[in-house]
């Protein structure tokens, strides 16, 4: 082959490749496009081996084969790696059928459980197991045994579900963690490590929620609200090309033809006068109202959990009594938010506004009703801190009278005939693991009764009925996406704050989240139908992350209290023996650490230079912010600037346009166009 053909050949081969590359730019039919890049493909895979020259021909051709096969092991590791994903198949199935806004709920539970499997990871690896291989074992100590007055009842079953017994002496709880400073042969730190990984948690769980915030924000694009050419966004980007069920189509076609009659509606609202003054007085009147739920709320709450203090010393209790404030705390979870919906309805505001203010109602509903928990128990904390001094009194009595007497030889003493003082760290532990599960058992009932047993009267009874059951009442239920969302973000709220007191709270949620997105999962394609109205969800999760952001924060403050203001308790956990949780850190920098080390740390915790630090990054969050908003003015700037230039480029053209038709029109005028004068001659 001669060197010119050689050339030809190598263009050729580029220009098909070029093809290749660009063939889905081109505004061709698909019967096309599919014959022209099969040519391509034959005719690069023909003669591209061919354009070495001499002995590099081989080598060439090797290098080209080399490529594709890596190329080719490029996408299929990525097709595993996607193939790999849990519940890949699951979740698509359910878009297909119902959107991505359904969709994107169990999304979200999938990106919960795989955090919540990291910080059980941190739990059973450095705190669990630890104690588990390395420590003293059960019956060895009071702490780790059941007391002799609670052992016949230890193991029944109304017991251990109200975790008293076995459950309340053992790993879960932070009573049953032993103070020795190490622990094995490998000289574990126990207590300092079970300080970091609380305090670890809240920091990879902040890391990881603001690392998805920055992701989303910069895959997240327009979905049509631009306040430019809202309709002509509206007709190109509206569908959601995901649907594969006929019915969700057909809905998803409604929605949009619903959207278009509200924009045109907003543009009539916009020059509409109303009754601005009754509007106002109705929109009072709901939040008012609202205001008086939130608080009726909270006072009930407060109330119940006064009333578990007095109950706590009798032993004639009821199955009532004894779960009253999760049942209670749940049935508000469950009543509210629908009696908001109802109030809601007196305000006529905009739907995507009104669902904003339904959800910051709910969230503060959920986060009233945990603070109002939150105080209401510490205040037994702080009661039970004060007899717990009368109690170590007491307890070290036990051990020093036999040693005063010199004659006397101090018995043994059984470790479960010591009397214990009140652990009031396992017993907020407790009170956030009955939480958790009662939370559990109120979600699955309702799936179970509200949706599968409403699904199956419909379905059953529709050919018996006086009306039609799957379009009147009682009608097929639809997927709830924001109350799901909000329950699994306080959830999460309470295993964060509960994680420090019961290490085993992060263990269930783990299979709480495995077993709702199974049983979710089922429960929706079994039992519910699409919603009327199927709206995409690009822009809804970075406002969910918000709300778990926020959660995150005040989730934090109760255990940076208990660690830096509360004493422990004296006879229990880790940091027995300690006026302060964090005295541990202080112990370890002094005891482990070189002396210029500690004299670092003391510098560094000195307030005169930790309110200059948090001046700084006050004035550095300022300053970003003042830039960010810059930036946004003159993006907003850039975005006039072409708005006008497109007007100009608009009236120009139409203005052509119009002097071509008129000349077009006075020469059709003329009767004769060879009886129009000729042009003048240009003067020389």
């Amino acid at each position: 082959m001669s060197e010119g053909e050689m050339a030809r050949l190598m263009e050729e081969v580029e220009e098909k490749k070029k093809l290749i590359a660009t063939i889905r730019n081109k505004p061709w039919r698909m019967k096309r496009r599919l014959v022209l890049l099969r040519e391509a493909q034959q005719f690069v895979d023909k003669f591209e081996g061919a354009l070495g020259k001499g002995k590099g021909r081989k080598w060439y051709a090797y290098k080209v084969m080399m490529t594709k096969k890596w190329i080719k092991f490029q996408r299929d590791f990525e097709n595993f790696r996607t193939a790999c994903i849990p519940w890949e198949r699951k979740i698509k199935e359910v878009e297909s059928h119902f959107g991505s806004s359904v969709a994107s709920y169990f999304i979200f539970l999938r990106w919960m459980y795989g955090m919540n499997l990291v910080l059980f990871g941190l739990t059973f690896g450095l705190v669990v197991m630890p104690e588990v291989l390395m420590g003293l074992p059960y019956g060895s100590i009071p702490r780790k045994t059941v007391p002799r007055a609670e052992q016949d009842t230890a193991q029944d079953y109304s017991v251990l579900m109200d975790f008293n017994g076995y459950c309340k002496y053992s790993v879960l709880f932070y009573g049953y963690y032993n103070n020795q400073r190490t622990i094995g042969l490998l000289k574990f730190r126990l207590p300092l490590a079970y300080l970091m990984v609380g305090l670890g948690t809240f920091g990879y769980s902040l890391m990881l929620v603001i690392r998805t915030m920055a992701k989303n924000a910069d895959v997240g694009g327009g979905d049509g609200d631009e306040g430019e050419f809202t309709f002509a966004w509206k007709m190109f980007t509206s569908w959601d090309y995901l649907i594969g069920n006929a019915e969700t189509a057909d809905n998803k076609y409604a929605s949009i033809t619903t959207s278009f009659k509200e924009s045109i509606v907003d543009e009539q609202e916009n020059q509409k006068d109303e009754n601005i003054h009754l509007r106002r007085f109705l929109r009072v009147l709901a939040n008012f109202l609202i205001t008086c739920s939130l608080g009726g709320s909270g006072y009930l709450i407060y109330f119940v959990v006064k009333r578990s203090q007095e109950f706590a010393n009798r032993d004639d209790l009821s199955w009532y009594e004894k779960n009253e404030l999760e049942l209670i705390m749940s049935l508000l979870g469950l009543v509210c938010p629908p009696l908001f919906e109802t109030i809601a309805e007196l305000e006529d505001y905009h739907p995507r506004i009104a669902l904003k203010w339904q959800l910051g109602r709910i969230f503060a509903l959920f986060l009233g009703n945990l603070y109002t928990f939150l105080f209401a128990l510490f205040d037994e904390v702080n009661t039970k801190v004060l007899n717990s001094i009368g109690r170590m009194f007491e307890y070290y009595a036990n051990f020093s009278l036999p040693v005063n007497d010199s004659d006397a030889t101090p018995p043994p003493m059984d470790p479960g005939d010591v009397i214990l003082g009140p652990c009031w760290e396992t017993a907020v532990g407790i009170e956030f693991v009955k939480l958790t599960v009662s939370d559990i058992q109120v979600t699955y009932l309702t799936i179970l009764i509200g949706d599968f047993a409403r699904a199956v009267i419909v379905r059953f009874l529709n050919y018996c009925w006086c009306w039609d059951l799957e379009a009147g009442f009682p009608s097929y239920g639809e997927f709830d996406i924001s109350g799901n969302v909000l329950g699994l973000v306080f959830n999460q709220g309470m295993i964060w704050m509960g994680a420090f007191y019961a290490p085993g709270l992060v263990g269930i949620n783990v299979l709480r989240l495995l077993s709702s997105m199974y049983y979710q999962c089922w429960a929706v394609m079994a039992t519910n139908v699409p919603h009327e109205r199927v709206f995409k969800a690009s822009k809804s999760n970075n406002f969910y992350m918000g709300l778990l952001l926020l959660v995150l924060f005040l989730s934090l403050l109760p255990v940076v209290y208990t660690i830096m203001s509360l004493p422990p308790s004296f006879d229990c956990g880790p940091f027995s023996g300690k006026e302060k949780m964090f005295d541990v850190i202080m112990e370890t920098i002094d005891l482990d650490l070189p002396a210029f080390m500690g004299t670092l740390f003391s510098y560094a915790a000195n307030p005169g230079l930790i309110i200059p630090a948090v001046l700084l990054m006050v004035l550095a969050i300022y300053y970003l912010n003042s830039t960010s908003e810059a930036y946004q003015n003159a993006n907003m700037e850039l975005k006039k600037k072409m708005q006008m230039a497109r007007d100009e480029e608009k009236n120009r053209r139409n203005n052509t346009d119009s002097t071509n038709q008129v000349m077009k029109d006075l020469e059709d005028l003329l009767p004769n166009r060879s009886l129009a004068p000729p042009a003048l001659p240009e003067p020389g």
